[in-house]
């Protein structure tokens, strides 16, 4: 099966989706926030706060760098993980943004082999409060995802969870 047939784009809400694996678009603190980060703990229940709150923090304050992917149980979740990952605040683009954000996908899909992840969905990561480019963050996740699913069988399925149909717009014009 090519990459694209791995490839799956959907509208809605991530949280209701039953998968092995939905990914969050964190902040390097992990405790939620706004979007969908808080969607995700508000929807995963208390446990989730307990679990984020359990992981090492590599600096003051920061649990999972820019760029880099955690995991923990999905709790209430219909999905059975939850990874965490960080996407860059876009200031130009001339402070590394882009290979901080396929990072973030090349991160995920390295967490997701390494625990037999066979489905997973992604939302669009720091195109909300993060101001990336809703465009360009779409072509680097399709290629990310791609080059990915080219070399390797897991995950078996990835799905774009878009919120809106303008995002899952820019995604169709990459796929």
């Amino acid at each position: 099966m090519s990459a694209d047939q791995r490839i799956e784009l959907t509208i809605g809400d991530i949280t209701q989706l039953d998968v092995d694996a939905i990914v969050n678009a964190a902040n390097r603190r992990m405790l939620g926030g706004g979007g969908v980060d808080g969607a995700i703990h508000r929807a995963a229940g208390a446990e989730l706060k307990k679990a984020c709150l359990a992981v090492p923090e590599v600096a003051p304050g920061v649990r999972c760098p820019t760029g880099e992917a955690r995991i923990t149980q999905g709790f209430n979740l219909a999905a059975r993980y939850i990874i965490h990952t960080v996407g860059p605040v876009f200031s130009g683009g001339g402070r590394g943004e882009d290979k901080l954000l396929n990072a973030c996908y090349i991160n995920v899909l390295k967490l997701a082999e390494e625990n037999n992840i066979r489905s997973i969905a992604f939302p669009c990561i720091s195109t909300g409060v993060y101001r990336f480019p809703r465009q360009v963050a779409a072509k680097i996740a399709i290629a990310a995802v791609r080059d990915w699913l080219s070399a390797h069988n897991l995950p078996e399925t990835v799905i774009f969870r878009c919120f809106s149909e303008e995002d899952a717009q820019y995604y169709r014009s990459q796929l």
